[in-house]
């Protein structure tokens, strides 16, 4: 059976940059939170948000020291997917290498499963 998620190195660096930048007054995160929604040309786009707990049913990844909670309607559009991070002079995102995507909108915000 296939990871629900994998988590590189560069994401891994980068999700702990900003559990660190979080400020001292703010509730306490457990990680991060990725999920799904209805969103965009092609049909569906990447949501993350610090998750300050874990729903029940949620899948909880933790890897390089990072915990990524995944919300458990968007599990199987992520299966087998990679949480990566790209940063040039321009930009810096978060990536999502999902194999189970057939079609992305031209700006790259949103995708389409079958």
């Amino acid at each position: 059976m296939k990871d629900i998620l994998t988590i590189s190195e560069r994401a891994a660096e980068r999700i702990n940059h900003l559990m660190s930048l979080r400020p001292d007054d703010a509730e306490p995160a457990v990680g991060i939170k990725i999920g799904v929604r209805n969103a965009g040309c092609s049909g569906m786009s990447y949501t993350m948000d610090y998750a300050e707990e874990v729903p029940p049913a949620a899948e909880v990844i933790t890897q390089r020291g990072v915990t990524v909670v995944v919300d458990p309607a968007a599990v199987m559009f992520l299966i087998g997917t990679e949480l990566d991070f790209s940063e040039d002079k321009l930009s810096a995102t978060f990536v999502f290498n999902n194999p189970n995507v057939t079609s992305t909108c031209g700006c790259g915000e949103s995708f389409a499963v079958n």
